[in-house]
């Protein structure tokens, strides 16, 4: 099981210990594969951004992560079950005393992103030509130096976006977390996928 490091990784094990599935018996952080504590399982511990494609060329059976990443890369695998946290929202974002007109009136605008195939496809969508500009870092600072007019980002309470002064203006995806499942595996290995997720689901 691929799980991505961080916040997700906790909640997904605390859900995993509450369907009595065994669990890393202690984290080492520095430890990038950890065996269960009966030994039938192998969790990887991986960047957000990686766990889809562990799964789906195989390295992972099943995997953790949220929607964001996974229709961002777009990754071939099955997705059986939802998850009960990792909420938040991909969002268009902009500087609070921007004019309230409505996207369609942009000409060409600026969109600074982690996430640059779905804002592209959003744009697109609307028929909006817009110029992609990816960022790895504090995506708010696009328009607070003049990079770009707006932002794509990921919101949860929206703190970030006030103190910087900037406000949420669409909605392009609700997300939460998601399990995945590599293809082949589902198939292969379906008695033992279908007890997890049979476990998984009672316990939620």
């Amino acid at each position: 099981m691929a799980l991505p490091k961080g916040r997700i990784a906790q909640q997904a094990l605390a859900l995993l210990r509450r369907a009595s599935i065994a669990i890393p018996e202690s984290r080492n952080d520095r430890k990038l594969i950890i065996d269960s504590e009966d030994g039938a399982l192998q969790y990887i511990m991986s960047k957000p951004t990686d766990v889809p494609t562990f799964v789906e060329h195989g390295a992972a059976d099943i995997g953790v992560c949220g929607l964001d990443t996974l229709r961002e890369n777009g990754n071939n695998v099955y997705e059986p079950l939802l998850l009960p946290f990792g909420y938040c929202r991909l969002s268009v974002c902009g500087m609070a005393e921007r004019p309230n007109r409505p996207l369609r009136y942009e000409s060409q605008p600026r969109i600074a992103t982690k996430f640059p195939n779905l804002a592209l496809r959003y744009f697109r969508e609307r028929n909006i030509s817009a110029e992609i500009i990816p960022l790895h870092g504090s995506v708010e600072l696009g328009p607070l130096v003049g990079l770009a007019d707006l932002i794509v980002d990921l919101v949860e309470t929206g703190t970030t976006l006030r103190d910087n002064g900037l406000v949420e203006l669409r909605t392009i995806l609700d997300i939460q977390a998601v399990l995945i499942v590599n293809r082949a595996a589902y198939r292969l290995k379906s008695q033992a996928v279908q007890k997890l997720l049979a476990a998984i689901r009672k316990s939620i």
